[in-house]
């Protein structure tokens, strides 16, 4: 795919322009989807590869800790951890974190690569849930999943050397917007101790998002219209899009009024200004902060969607330093 850069007010940012260039020189990118099974076919493959083209500890380990989801279905929880955080004299701080995709594709294996490298990053063990997938399990049962594996961590704490009264959620893309309903349903449920901090990495949150062919950051789009459409009506079916639809603020939270969103944890977003994504992120975080709740936000120019396939590049330096500061503050 050859991607260019252009003279309107938006472009790509030159950095990132130079990296993405080099390694996708020559190729071309699929051709639009026509279901979220050639979207999951395309995918996970391609997230593999560019998640295990960057190197990983070989120090983080991974254990499968079984629960019971809200049905009764048995669900894994990976923890990932060096063998000195397991053994750490004091119970530790900890990060639950749900992996992108759409809802629709990838798991936490396609994944390890990333999160390993999370853990060396952030210096916590991280905890990751292979929820259930959209079409196969529709509204929302993801966010569920996740919450029940929180539930489980805290109630086991002891168990893993972790401080239940120090847990972070922490997603990306569609593992984000999973992430800001689990810490609704844990509002909501009363989970106690409550979640520490929510960390959203550039959250698919709203299944009213539409971008006109007008806009200007629409050709910069690397999750674009038609992927976020086939996603969202996986999730949702017939309601997703339409505004007047009554749908959980647990599968979709960018439909939450300010009302709906008081007494949340303090919340790190970060989003690309050429992110499909943007205003959803900007608009949520306007409502959090008018909501009350501690919020954190940056807009990474020159950006799209999943920046981070370009390593070493400033900006993204600076996003990585920013969520790890933002964890960090516990």
């Amino acid at each position: 795919m050859t991607i260019t850069a252009t003279n309107n007010a938006l472009r790509f940012d030159p950095e990132y322009l130079a990296v993405v260039s080099a390694r996708d020189a020559g190729g071309e990118g699929p051709a639009p989807f026509k279901d979220v099974h050639e979207l999951r076919a395309w995918s996970e493959p391609t997230m593999r590869s560019v998640l295990k083209a960057q190197p990983w500890p070989e120090n983080v380990l991974e254990t499968r800790i079984p629960f019971k989801s809200h049905d009764g279905q048995n669900i894994d929880m990976v923890r990932f951890a060096t063998q000195e955080m397991a053994d750490a004299p004091e119970p530790q701080g900890a990060v639950v974190y749900v992996h992108g995709g759409g809802f629709v594709t990838c798991d936490v294996e396609i994944f390890a690569p990333q999160i390993k490298r999370f853990v060396e990053m952030i210096g916590l063990p991280l905890f990751a849930v292979d929820y259930r997938l959209a079409p196969e399990f529709p509204d929302g049962l993801g966010a569920e999943d996740v919450y029940f594996g929180l539930r489980h961590l805290s109630d086991h704490a002891g168990e893993w050397n972790v401080d239940p009264a120090n847990i972070v959620i922490m997603g990306d893309s569609a593992g984000a917007g999973i992430a800001a309903g689990v810490s609704l349903i844990a509002r909501d449920r009363g989970l106690s101790p409550g979640l520490r901090k929510q960390i959203l990495v550039y959250p698919m949150l709203d299944d009213r998002t539409k971008v006109p062919e007008t806009a200007g950051h629409y050709k910069f789009l690397a999750w674009n219209m038609n992927d976020n459409r086939l996603a969202w009506g996986a999730v949702l079916g017939a309601k997703a899009g339409d505004p007047a639809a009554k749908v959980s603020l647990h599968a979709a939270p960018g439909r939450a009024r300010v009302e709906n969103l008081r007494g949340l944890p303090p919340t790190y977003i970060d989003v690309g200004g050429l992110d499909l994504f943007r205003d959803e992120c900007i608009e949520y975080a306007a409502k959090l902060s008018k909501a009350d709740v501690e919020v954190e936000f940056h807009m990474w120019p020159g950006l799209p969607h999943g920046f981070e396939s370009a390593p070493g590049i400033r900006w993204v330096e600076r996003a990585w330093k920013a969520r790890n500061e933002a964890i960090k503050r516990l």
